[in-house]
C-alpha cells in the first residue's frame, strides 16, 4: 500500500519532486537511450542491494557495472565513461562516501539517477532523476537495521530491470546466452545445442532394401532411419518397431518406401530442448529420437532422448 501511494504523490508534503511513477518513466526512457552503461553504486546494505540490481540489469540485456564508492575515490572513477549513467542508492541520501562519484557525474555531465527515501536529501537534489521510495519504518524491533528500506530498493531495481527488458525486446534466446550454466541454462538450451549432425545421422532412400535399412540402423544406433528423397528432404521414417513387424518379408526385395511412416514427428534447431522432450513424451508410446529439419525439410541433425538426459533437460 505504501509503495502504491508513493506512485501517486510526492514523498514529502509540499515537495515538488515528481511522483515515483513519473520519475520511474523518465528513468526508463533515459536508460533505454543510453549509449553506455548503467553504473550502479552504493555502500553498506544499499551497496549489496546495488550489486544485485546491477547483476539483474546485466543478465537481462542492460549493460551495467557496479563501482564501489570507496574504490571510486581511489582510481575507479576511471571506469565511468562518456555515455554512462550513474544509479546511486542511499536510504538517507546523505551517504558521505558517494560524494566523489556524484561530483564526478556532475562534472562530466553523466546522467545521475538516485534511489533514496528523502526527496530533500543531498543525493536527491543532486540527481537528474530522483526515485523516492516511501520512508517506511524498518522491520527490525529497533527500527534501525535496513530491512524494509532494502526490500523497497530491491523491488524498485528489479522493476527497472524488467521494464528495460521488455522495452528492449529481450528474448529467451538472449537470456539463455547470458545464463549458460546451472538449471536455468539447461532449461534454455536449444535442440541445435544437443543434436547430432552430419555423417552420424541414419539416412537412406525410398529404394533402400530392408537389409540396407537394418545395416544403417545397426551402424548408427539411434533406433531409427530417416528416408530422404532425391532433393534430400525427409519423406519418411523407419523405427526398429517397424522392422520387427516386417522381418518375415524378403530382406532384399522389400523397400524402405514399403514400410516407412510418411508423417514422422520432427523438430527444428531453434526449438527449446525441453519442448523437444515434451514432443517425445506426448504420444501414448513415447519416442526416443527426433529428426531435426531445416526450413526446407532437409535433415540437419538427430536428437536422442539420452542427449536430453545427459544435458539434464529431463
Amino acid at each position: 500500500m505504501q509503495m502504491a501511494a508513493a506512485l501517486r504523490a510526492p514523498a514529502v508534503e509540499g515537495d515538488d519532486t515528481p511522483p515515483l511513477g513519473e520519475a520511474f518513466t523518465r528513468a526508463i526512457a533515459a536508460f533505454s537511450a543510453l549509449a553506455g552503461r548503467v553504473v550502479v553504486t552504493g555502500i553498506g546494505k544499499s551497496g549489496q542491494i546495488g550489486r544485485k540490481i546491477q547483476s539483474t540489469l546485466a543478465s537481462t540485456g542492460t549493460p551495467s557495472v557496479f563501482v564501489h564508492p570507496s574504490e571510486a575515490s581511489h582510481g575507479d572513477l576511471g571506469m565511468l565513461q562518456q555515455g554512462d549513467a550513474v544509479l546511486a542508492l542511499s536510504n538517507s541520501g546523505e551517504t558521505a562516501e558517494l560524494a566523489d562519484i556524484v561530483a564526478h557525474a556532475r562534472r562530466y555531465g553523466l546522467l545521475l539517477v538516485a534511489i533514496t527515501t528523502r526527496a530533500a536529501s543531498t543525493l536527491a537534489r543532486a540527481a537528474d532523476i530522483p526515485l523516492i521510495v516511501p520512508d517506511a519504518p524498518e522491520a527490525c524491533p529497533m527500527g534501525l537495521a535496513p530491512t524494509t528500506s532494502s526490500m523497497m530498493q530491491l523491488a524498485l531495481g528489479d522493476a527497472l530491470a524488467v521494464v528495460l527488458l521488455e522495452r528492449r525486446g529481450f528474448s529467451a534466446t538472449e537470456f539463455g546466452i547470458f545464463h549458460p550454466g546451472g538449471r536455468l541454462g539447461t532449461r534454455l538450451r536449444r535442440v541445435a545445442d544437443l543434436m547430432h549432425r552430419g555423417g552420424v545421422m541414419p539416412l537412406g532412400t525410398p529404394d533402400s532394401s530392408l537389409r540396407q535399412v537394418i545395416m544403417e540402423m545397426t551402424r548408427k544406433a539411434f533406433g531409427c532411419m530417416g528416408v530422404v528423397d532425391a532433393d534430400g528432404k525427409l519423406c519418411g521414417l523407419i523405427t526398429d518397431g517397424d522392422l520387427r513387424r516386417v522381418l518375415d518379408r524378403n530382406l532384399d526385395h522389400t523397400r524402405a518406401a514399403d514400410i516407412m511412416n510418411t508423417a514422422p514427428l520432427t523438430t527444428e534447431p531453434d526449438v527449446l530442448a525441453a519442448e523437444a522432450l515434451r514432443l517425445m513424451n506426448a504420444r501414448a508410446r513415447p519416442i526416443t529420437s527426433l529428426f531435426v529439419l531445416d526450413a526446407d525439410r532437409v535433415p540437419v541433425g538427430i536428437l536422442h532422448v539420452h542427449d536430453l538426459l545427459r544435458a539434464g533437460v529431463a
